[in-house]
C-alpha cells in the first residue's frame, strides 16, 4: 500500500511537472516572435497587420460576400461576375483551376529565366523574345506538317500526337541553339558587367521582334497578309479537346489546360532531379552559390554557364509551343511575358526553382481571382483594374521582403 500510495504520489507531482515544461517550451517558442514583432516597432507592425487584414477581407469576400448581378443588371460593390464560392463553387472550382493551369504555363516560361539569372546574374531581357521566336517556329512546323490547312488554324480533330510532339521538338532545340548562340558570342567575353549584358540583351529582343514581324508568319490564308506578326496559333493534338468530368461540384474541365498543368509539373519535377541529384545540377547549385569558388575547384565554369543559358532558353521555346496552342502568338507578345517572368521571379525570389513555382502560382491565383471577383457595379468597372491587383503582389512582396519569398539577401 505504501509503495502504491508513493506511486500515486510521484505521478501527481510528475503531471504539474509536465505541464511546467510544456508551457515553459511554448513560452520559449513565442518568444522569437515576440522579438521580431518588437523589432518591427509600430512603423514597421501596422503596415504588416494592414496587408494581413486586406488580405483576410478578400478571401472572406471571395468565399462568402460576393453576389451576382440582379434581373435588371445592376449591382453594388458586393456584385461579380461570378457569386461567391458558397452560394457557386462550381465557378469557384473552375476559376481555381484556371488560375493553376496558367501558372503551370508562367512557370514553364519563368523558370528558364530565373536560372539564368540564378547562375549567371545576367537579367536576359532577351527571353520574351525567345518565347515569341519559339512561339511561330512551331506554327510554320505544324502548318508545314498539314500543308491542307493552307494557311488556316489548325483544329485538334485535324492534329494527332506526332503533329504536336515535332514542333514542340523542334521549336525547342532552335531555340536552345539560339541562346547558346547569344550567350557564347554576346555575353560570355562581358562577364560580370551587368549593366551591359543587360543591355546587350535588350538590343537582342530588339532584333528579334523585328525579325519576326518582318519574316512570320509564312504561313498565311489565301489573300491574307503574309507577315507582319500577325496572331497565329496551333492546335493541341485531338485527343486532348475535350472536358473531363471531375466529380467536384458537376465541373467539367478542358483536358487540354489539365495537360497543360501536367507539363508544369513535369518540367518543375525535372528540374528539381537534375538540380539536385546530377553532378551537373550540384556544380550549377555551386555556382549560384559561390562562382569564385567554384571556378577554383578547377570546374569550367564556362561550360556551366552555356548549359544554364541552353537550358533557360529551351524552356522558353518549350512555354511558347505551350501558350500558343492554349491561345496565340503575336507581335507584342516579348514584351508581355518577359514582364509576367519578371514579376513571377521578382516575386519568389531571383534563383529559386521553389521561388519561381510559388511565384506563378501566386501571380495567377491574384491575376485569375482578380479578373473574376472583382466588383461588375457598370460597363466601366471595375474588372478592367485586375492587372494592377498583380502588381500590387509585387509591391507587397519588394516592400516587405526586397530578395523575394525565397530568395536569399544579397
Amino acid at each position: 500500500m505504501p509503495a502504491a500510495g508513493g506511486q500515486s504520489s510521484g505521478s501527481g507531482g510528475g503531471a504539474p511537472r509536465r505541464v511546467e515544461t510544456v508551457v515553459s517550451a511554448l513560452v520559449r517558442s513565442t518568444q522569437p516572435v515576440r522579438e521580431r514583432v518588437r523589432s518591427w516597432g509600430v512603423a514597421g507592425t501596422v503596415p504588416r497587420l494592414v496587408v494581413a487584414g486586406a488580405i483576410l477581407f478578400a478571401v472572406v469576400y471571395v468565399l462568402f460576400l460576393t453576389t451576382t448581378p440582379d434581373e435588371f443588371g445592376n449591382g453594388n460593390w458586393r456584385t461579380t461576375n461570378s457569386g461567391s464560392a458558397i452560394h457557386d463553387p462550381e465557378t469557384f472550382v473552375k476559376v481555381l483551376l484556371d488560375a493553376v493551369t496558367f501558372a503551370s504555363l508562367l512557370f514553364i516560361v519563368a523558370s528558364g529565366f530565373s536560372l539564368i539569372f540564378g547562375l549567371m546574374r545576367v537579367v536576359n531581357m532577351a527571353h520574351g523574345s525567345f518565347y515569341l521566336l519559339g512561339g511561330y517556329v512551331a506554327y510554320e512546323i505544324q502548318q508545314w506538317r498539314n500543308p491542307d490547312a493552307m494557311g488556316f488554324s489548325l483544329q485538334p480533330f485535324q492534329v494527332n500526337t506526332w503533329d504536336w510532339v515535332l514542333p514542340l521538338l523542334v521549336t525547342v532545340g532552335v531555340i536552345a541553339l539560339f541562346g547558346l548562340g547569344v550567350q557564347q558570342l554576346l555575353l560570355r567575353w562581358n562577364q560580370g558587367q551587368d549593366l551591359r549584358q543587360a543591355l546587350i540583351t535588350i538590343a537582342v529582343s530588339v532584333i528579334v521582334a523585328a525579325q519576326v514581324n518582318t519574316h512570320f508568319p509564312r504561313h498565311v490564308p489565301p489573300g491574307a497578309v503574309q507577315f507582319g506578326g500577325n496572331a497565329v496559333s496551333i492546335a493541341w493534338p485531338g485527343w486532348s479537346a475535350r472536358f473531363v468530368d471531375l466529380k467536384i461540384f458537376g465541373v467539367e474541365y478542358s483536358l487540354s489546360r489539365l495537360v497543360m498543368l501536367g507539363l508544369g509539373i513535369a518540367v518543375g519535377l525535372s528540374l528539381y532531379l537534375w538540380l539536385y541529384r546530377t553532378r551537373t545540377g550540384m556544380v550549377i547549385r555551386a555556382g549560384v552559390d559561390d562562382r569564385q569558388m567554384t571556378s577554383a575547384l578547377g570546374i569550367n565554369i564556362q561550360v556551366v554557364f552555356a548549359i544554364a543559358f541552353v537550358v533557360g532558353a529551351a524552356l522558353a521555346g518549350f512555354g511558347a509551343v505551350v501558350g500558343t496552342s492554349q491561345g496565340n502568338i503575336a507581335q507584342l507578345q516579348d514584351g508581355q511575358w518577359l514582364l509576367y517572368s519578371l514579376v513571377v521571379v521578382i516575386v519568389g525570389g531571383m534563383g529559386s526553382l521553389l521561388g519561381a513555382a510559388v511565384g506563378s502560382l501566386l501571380y495567377g491565383i491574384v491575376f485569375m481571382f482578380s479578373a473574376a471577383y472583382l466588383p461588375t457595379t457598370g460597363n466601366e468597372c471595375c474588372t478592367q483594374y485586375s492587372i494592377v491587383f498583380t502588381f500590387g503582389l509585387l509591391a507587397l512582396v519588394l516592400a516587405f521582403r526586397p530578395q523575394g519569398l525565397f530568395g536569399k539577401a544579397a
